[in-house]
């Protein structure tokens, strides 16, 4: 209900929510190279993760609604708004992989910055992907009828 009530629909929460698995695709494959154990600490660092990566799509499905709030058609709002979020959401995500760097020879929070490391670097990167993909997909939002070809256009089969 708490994200469901900013928004007046039940679907950019479910965009939102469905980001939060693309950060395992980090965590996993750092945890298994660097070899810290997956405790406590690591559990609270994908917890911490999950949170930045919901204020990441947050941020990019309020700018494409402020972007449909100046009369901007729904496919370039989605372009718009990716663009102009891209750098101050990778300037976040750097600004916290930096402030994590010195827990890395710590052994208690050494998981925890792994985690959040290995799964901020692909969460990010997959988030500003797919969050507009999401968002269009949800929302039925195809690129412009003078951008390319048309939405009802089928290809033929030969």
């Amino acid at each position: 209900m708490i994200v469901v009530a900013p928004f007046n629909a039940y679907r950019p929460p479910l965009v939102i929510f469905a980001t939060i698995p693309f950060v395992f695709i980090g965590i996993v494959p750092s945890l298994l190279a660097t070899n810290p154990p997956f405790g406590f600490v690591a559990l609270f660092g994908a917890m911490s993760l999950s949170g930045i990566m919901i204020k990441n799509a947050i941020v990019l499905i309020d700018e494409i609604k402020d972007n449909l709030g100046r009369d901007q058609a729904p496919y370039d709002a989605l372009i718009n708004a990716g663009a102009s979020r891209l750098r101050p959401v990778a300037l976040a995500a750097a600004i916290t992989l930096l402030g994590v760097i010195p827990l890395l020879p710590n052994l208690f929070w050494v998981g925890l910055a792994v985690t959040i490391m290995g799964g901020l670097t692909v969460g990010t990167v997959l988030t500003m992907i797919l969050v507009p993909v999401f968002h269009a997909t949800a929302q039925g939002i195809w690129e412009s009828d003078d951008a390319g070809p048309a939405r009802d256009a089928v290809p033929q089969a030969c």
